[in-house]
């Protein structure tokens, strides 16, 4: 059974310490309702002791002046010490969110992985290009880390996406300040526990809690953190990126969605169906990525709203650490308001709530049962707008054009679905759909080796694979003159 610490403090310069200013806040179980503990709160004097721990290590520290395999031995060792908590964490990860433990669990293996993988692609692929110009000259390139990480993450699947970011920070030689989101603070607590056992040079890998307008802004805003990588929500990503203009950091941004997905009748149904319930309804709905809107061709409409009606009936809602719990409770009761809003808001446009039974034992928690929102126009409110909750919305189309401006025709643009067996189609459609990613009879399956992000209103940047390497390291170019190539003389 884990251990839910009463009080959790920030961990700074290899040491877990209390704010400057002694202010705490709450955090709650969304299960159970209850305050799990406090955590202190940081604001610009806390952020400021981080990132000189983190500048420190990397200019006058040993982490700047390690070997690249030293290095990552240590971040080897973070992998092999997240398998060894894997339990632990999943179990953390689960009473923080009210995300099922049986996807935690998967989240707690995925961590250990993006650990191993940035160790793997550091290895294989930061290597540098040269060119050779006749007897004149060898120039190269070479990739230098940038020096202190701002890494900012959301509340939604805390574990794995913090592990997202701080494997690639530290395998090409940054030091980090992580600001996790304040509604869950435990994951990255152990995170500072693991550092800690891991034996990572003091300041190398700092943790800083509190509020997004006080310690996320103060991160953002402190000259000597070199980038920013923020997953979050689209108004807060266009604060930050005005906030970090005066320093000209490096961005990176993975924001919201509204992510169709396209269903023609010639599909495999049953694998659809499949596909697109997970996609919506898995992470309680709580994810970036979510298959939010269902286009289906009219042709199948009546069925798939038949099958889909049938399915949510059959979907487990409960205690997250119950195994067989497929749907938990909403993060937040702040989080379950909004998302009861957008389906009170869709009963006043006009659209039809169809709603799986909620059980009676979970009356007065903040669940929300598996939501259809059926009769939708794409230019209302619940068809435009980031939902975040198990909440589908289903809009008929007859022709490919058709469905095509609807799946563009929104802010949006992370993520896409097309399910055809028309392999034509499926690739002439994916290539012209407004998004970052497309995936083709497939669900959300990631590839950690290709890029991950998205356009429009969705994000700036790329992470994922070597195209990290774009953002956590700067390019430097290295001209050597191997002869004796002309130089103008001026003033002779």
């Amino acid at each position: 059974m884990a251990i839910v610490p009463a009080r959790i403090r920030h961990f700074i310069d290899g040491r877990f310490v209390e704010s400057v200013s002694g202010k705490t806040f709450t955090y709650l179980n969304p299960y159970t309702g209850k305050v799990l503990g406090e955590v202190t709160e940081g604001f610009q004097e806390d952020i400021d002791r981080a990132v000189q721990a983190a500048k420190r290590a990397f200019v006058d520290g040993p982490w700047g002046k390690m070997s690249v395999a030293e290095r990552l031995r240590y971040v080897e060792r973070f992998a092999d010490l997240i398998e060894k908590y894997g339990d632990e964490l999943a179990e953390l990860e689960s009473i923080d969110t009210g995300l099922p433990i049986s996807q935690t669990k998967n989240q707690a293996a995925r961590a250990a992985e993006n650990f191993r993988f940035y160790a793997s692609m550091v290895r294989s692929r930061l290597v540098g290009e040269a060119y050779r110009v006749d007897d004149k000259f060898i120039n190269y390139t070479i990739y230098k880390p940038l020096g202190v990480a701002g890494l900012i993450t959301p509340w939604n699947a805390p574990l794995m996406l913090s592990t997202w970011k701080i494997a690639p920070a530290l395998a090409t030689g940054n030091t980090a300040v992580l600001k996790p989101a304040e509604w869950t603070p435990l994951t990255a607590n152990k995170l500072a526990e693991i550092a800690a056992e891991a034996g990572l040079p003091d300041g190398v890998f700092n943790v800083v809690y509190g509020f997004g307008e006080t310690a996320g802004a103060s991160l953002v805003a402190h000259p000597d953190v070199r980038l920013i990588s923020f997953t979050g929500e689209t108004t807060t990503g266009t604060i930050i990126m005005k906030n970090a203009a005066d320093t000209l950091k490096k961005l990176s941004m993975e924001l919201g969605g509204k992510s169709p997905a396209i269903l023609f009748a010639d599909a495999d149904l049953e694998r659809a169906l499949d596909a697109v319930i997970w996609g919506v309804f898995s992470f309680n709905g709580e994810r970036c990525t979510a298959n939010s809107r269902l286009l289906v061709e009219r042709t199948i409409y009546e069925e798939v709203v038949r099958r889909l009606k049938a399915r949510i009936d059959r979907i487990v809602l409960g205690d997250p650490l119950d195994p067989k719990t497929e749907v938990g409770p909403l993060i937040h009761p702040e989080h379950h308001a909004r998302v009861q809003g957008y389906i009170d808001l869709a009963r006043q446009e006009g659209a039809e709530v169809v709603q799986a039974p909620l059980p009676e034992a979970l009356t007065g928690k903040p669940f929300i049962p598996p939501t259809l929102l059926l009769g939708v126009d794409n230019r209302m409110r619940v068809a435009q707008e980031e939902i975040f909750g198990p909440v589908l919305a289903v809009i008929p189309f007859d022709t490919e054009e058709e469905a095509l401006r609807i799946a563009n025709d929104v802010k949006y643009g992370l993520a896409a679905y097309i399910w055809t067996k028309d392999i034509q189609r499926a690739h002439r459609l994916s290539q012209r759909i407004e998004s970052g990613m497309v995936w083709i009879n497939s669900q959300n399956v990631r590839d950690l080796r290709i890029p991950f992000g998205g356009t429009k209103a969705s994000g700036i940047g790329r992470e994922g694979g070597h195209y990290s390497f774009d953002f956590y390291t700067e390019v430097q170019v290295i001209h050597v003159a191997i002869g004796d190539h002309p130089i103008p003389k001026f003033g002779r």
